[in-house]
């Protein structure tokens, strides 16, 4: 059996997943990397993507859609902090549908650059979920 690398999953409201996995595959800002036991130190930015969690490779057992946030990767250890994290499988394509629609409206009404802004990402991460369901 291969070593493991323990993996922390962690939202703003609460501590999502802890448990010991073979290999992690995180979206980091620069491109998707993969943690596994013995990993060289690193911090990493997130971009929304799809964290994929492997028990045993090459089965995914977890797939979770994260907005963004931070992943730090020590030798035996994996520790994302993400902005929101949802499964992939409690997305609902119709409603990411509409969300689309109604931000978009919301960045094309947006008066200040500000509101601007928080519209257009949301927007973006929305999308972001949308293609990770596709994939």
């Amino acid at each position: 059996m291969a070593e493991t690398l323990e993996f922390e999953l962690v939202s703003p409201e609460k501590l999502l997943m802890q448990r010991s996995v073979e290999m992690v595959v995180v979206p980091g800002a620069e491109g998707n990397f993969a943690a596994m036991r013995g990993h060289a130190p690193v911090i990493s930015t997130l971009r929304p993507g799809v964290i994929d969690v492997y028990d045993k490779r090459p089965e995914i057992a977890d797939r979770i859609f994260v907005a963004g946030g931070f992943a730090e990767v020590t030798a035996n250890r994996c520790t994302v902090l993400a902005e929101e994290a949802v499964p992939l499988s409690d997305l609902d394509s119709g409603a990411l549908d509409q969300a689309i629609r109604d931000l978009a409206e919301d960045v094309t009404d947006a008066k200040e650059a500000t509101a601007r802004v928080a519209a257009e990402k949301a927007l973006n991460v929305a999308k972001a979920k949308r293609a990770a369901l596709r994939r």
